[in-house]
């Protein structure tokens, strides 16, 4: 007989640590649904994210380097896949809620613009006299009000706990009708590992995309960064001289190894020192729990500001960046004199929303390569 719902709830009561999020104590969605027969409460969110449209387009969005720039080089699909991946790990070693934690991983940037960071940049500054714009907000956003693929509400109505971690840096979701609201000082242990996920996958895959591009190089590493350097160490004393894309592949994978360790390791630390026996206590901690050790954040830090240096606001990735900017720039401008050149869903958000928050919508979700076509279709080259 096929596993239901109740049997998969029972199997987590029976698993997973005091102070993970059970699916059984979820707050539920704002929409009531009646409860999935043969998944939990987070595996329907996790599918949810993985169907909408938001996550497909992650596929043509830039993580550092244009969309197509290069066929090994990581795009903003591939990116949250390995974050997903890293989460799942940790949430294992940790007894945490794994589907949970992936559902936050998966839908973490779905409300990241074209253009990386540099889009981003380019939405604030021109909705700097309209709220600005942050791609964690955004990611609400899409799955609260932008995706609309079920009769009975917009969005993917996802559960508290999912929306929580999407929050991020933000406050947390108002809880569904009737509930009352707690005052929470963090996210569930769940989002918090997502979110360190996210930090381990990007800062250690873009040294890889930035090796595979000759930007960066392994004598220069090897110099520059300690960690990489004890990492290559010890890969040439374990299996002597490997082919390059070997030995960068091992080394990148010695370093996520390592901080995966120090994480798992810091945070079973934190847990302890604590008196949390809930998911809920964890949120009334003074200070996330989920943690780097003080040695590898200052290590992580001081790569942070490395790769800005030598990778991030190097010339042959940045310069595309900022061409592709104007772009997004002269579309938003077109858009406040012609938004009957947007889509149908879109013109219905400027009553509600306003126009500036609609164009806004619009132009984060398109992938790099439709503001180009658009840009050409609307404006001309």
């Amino acid at each position: 007989m096929p596993c239901n719902c109740e049997e998969l709830e029972a199997r987590e009561r029976d698993t997973l640590a005091h102070y993970a999020q059970l699916s059984a104590d979820s707050r539920g969605r704002n929409i009531h649904e009646p409860p999935p027969e043969w998944r939990t409460q987070y595996q329907r969110d996790r599918d949810r994210i993985i169907h909408s449209r938001a996550f497909r387009r992650l596929d043509c969005k830039t993580q550092v380097f244009l969309s197509g720039s290069g066929d090994h080089l990581r795009t903003r699909l591939t990116h949250t896949m390995e974050v997903a991946a890293i989460a799942r790990n940790i949430a294992r070693a940790l007894r945490l809620n794994e589907d949970l934690t992936e559902a936050i991983a998966l839908g973490h940037d779905l409300g990241h613009p074209p253009f990386g960071h540099s889009g981003e940049e380019a939405l604030d500054d021109l909705m700097r006299d309209h709220g600005g714009f942050e791609h964690n907000k955004q990611s609400r956003r899409v799955v609260e009000l932008i995706e609309q693929k079920y009769p009975a509400f917009p969005g993917l109505n996802l559960t508290w706990e999912t929306m929580e971690g999407l929050a991020k840096h933000d406050t947390a979701p108002e809880p569904p009708l009737g509930q009352a609201q707690a005052e929470f000082h963090n996210a569930s242990l769940e989002a918090q590992v997502a979110n360190l996920a996210d930090e381990i996958t990007y800062y250690s895959h873009d040294l890889d995309d930035g090796l595979d591009c000759d930007l960066l190089t392994e004598g220069q590493l090897e110099r520059d960064i300690a960690f990489w350097r004890d990492a290559s160490e010890r890969m040439r004393s374990q299996h002597g001289d490997l082919a390059d894309e070997c030995r960068h592949y091992f080394i990148i994978r010695c370093l996520i190894d390592d901080q995966v360790h120090d994480v798992v390791q810091t945070t079973e630390a934190n847990i302890a020192a604590t008196d949390a026996a809930s998911a809920d206590e964890v949120r009334m901690q003074a200070k996330p729990l989920v943690a780097y050790s003080p040695a590898r954040r200052e290590a992580n830090l001081k790569l942070r500001a490395y790769l800005y240096e030598n990778l991030y606001y190097n010339d042959i990735v940045h310069e595309p960046h900022i061409r592709a900017t104007t772009l997004l720039c002269q579309l938003f401008r077109h858009y406040e004199q012609h938004p009957e050149a947007m889509g149908g869903h879109v013109q219905s958000l400027i009553s509600s929303h306003g126009l500036q928050r609609a164009i806004c919508d619009h132009l984060a979700c398109m992938t790099d390569r439709f503001v180009v076509l658009e840009h050409d279709r609307l404006i001309g080259k």
